[in-house]
């Protein structure tokens, strides 16, 4: 069960009597408010439920004084974290090689760190996912538009 599925309950009967167009112009709506609320969540390193992500490992061979860039900075980029609508859906993914890069942070999967390398374990940070406040903000965006 999704965080969405209590909306989708309430408001699912209201929104299939919506024309085709104005369905694709709330799911825009909700993509454009999403996307930089997951980018946001990201730079801050949080998990949807609240938590912090797990810490990165300390490398052996770092040079003294290298200041290492911040857990997926780029990866929030909007050339990386796309939006795609249709009349029945709005999603917030990422799009290339990232997809993979992304897939084994959120799952928790095995992977190699360089190519060629040794494969290691990574620790599970949900890159994306819905908190309170994003279900509370898509229910609102709803709402307003069914209210127009």
């Amino acid at each position: 069960m999704s965080n969405l599925d209590p909306l989708e309950e309430r408001l699912g009967g209201l929104l299939a009597q919506l024309e085709p167009s104005a369905r694709r112009d709330l799911a825009r709506a909700i993509a454009k408010e999403m996307q930089p609320r997951q980018r946001k969540r990201i730079a801050d390193q949080m998990n949807p439920d609240g938590t912090p992500f797990t810490k990165r490992k300390p490398q052996l061979r770092q040079k003294a004084g290298r200041i290492r860039r911040t857990m997926f900075s780029k990866l929030r980029t909007a050339r990386y974290l796309k939006t795609a609508v249709t009349s029945n859906s709005a999603v917030v993914g990422f799009v290339g090689q990232v997809e993979r890069i992304a897939r084994v942070h959120q799952l928790g999967l095995r992977d190699r760190v360089q190519k060629g390398g040794k494969e290691t374990r990574y620790a599970t940070r949900e890159l994306l996912g819905f908190t309170d406040d994003d279900v509370n903000a898509v229910h609102d965006l709803v709402i307003s538009h069914l209210a127009r």
